[in-house]
């Protein structure tokens, strides 16, 4: 590559502060998970604190993936002076991420009733 091609160093750290926000994300999802299932007992029942930790579990190697899919499009469309690849998965993460906050703010209305 010559300079003239290279893309501008700028973008390329941008996209992997992004990629390794992703990772701190992921990283948080699963502590959540592991603390939803080992650490709080008195929360709901148990296969509904179970259920959403390895939802919590699944998000977070979901988070993982689709970063570094997103990262690795980021990439190559820097490269080839392509546009940036349209964002799909990341409103389905939010989506899912949305349901499973909602699905614990009903378990813990449920437990306190």
């Amino acid at each position: 590559m010559t300079d003239n091609d290279r893309p501008d160093e700028r973008f390329t750290l941008a996209s992997e502060r992004t990629f390794l926000a992703w990772m701190r994300s992921s990283l948080a999802l699963l502590a959540g998970g592991l603390a939803m299932i080992h650490l709080v007992p008195e929360f709901s029942t148990g296969w509904v604190r179970t259920t959403l930790g390895l939802i919590l579990i699944g998000l977070a190697a979901a988070a993982a993936l689709v970063g570094l899919r997103r990262w690795s499009q980021v990439e190559k469309a820097l490269r080839d002076g392509a546009p940036m690849p349209p964002p799909h998965e990341l409103r389905l993460f939010a989506v899912a991420v949305t349901v499973v906050a909602l699905g614990a703010g009903l378990a813990s209305v449920v437990a306190v009733l």
